[in-house]
């Protein structure tokens, strides 16, 4: 059997895996040009993240927001809706339509920034 005889193997059907939206803590210190009030220390900052998983949404937000000069100290992870709503936490509609919408544009959204004081 010569090379154009022998069949093509097909490649294996890639998995599409499905996106999640989770919702992440995300703590952050002072770095010049970051944007946060003049005498603040830091910030809180609530996000809601896209990922196939919780350490991709991590990673993407991190990346996102040293982008936009903030220095990341620390990232909770609170899981997805549905775990949330597992813990008992009371998910109102405004926050549902910023999940929704960080899902249907594969996006990173801060729906919250606290800025901390000393």
């Amino acid at each position: 059997m010569t090379d154009a005889e022998k069949p093509i193997a097909e490649k294996p059907a890639k998995v599409k895996r499905t996106q999640s939206v989770f919702t992440l803590l995300v703590q952050v210190g002072r770095k010049e040009g970051d944007g946060l009030p003049d005498k603040a220390t830091g910030a809180g900052l609530m996000i809601y993240a896209s990922g196939v998983d919780e350490a991709e949404a991590v990673r993407e937000t991190v990346a996102i927001l040293k982008e936009a000069d903030l220095a990341v100290l620390e990232v909770e992870g609170l899981g997805t809706i549905e775990e949330r709503e597992a813990a008992g936490d009371e998910i109102d509609g405004e926050e549902r339509k910023l999940m929704g919408r960080a899902l249907a544009e594969n996006s990173v959204i801060v729906a919250q920034m606290t800025p901390f004081y000393d």
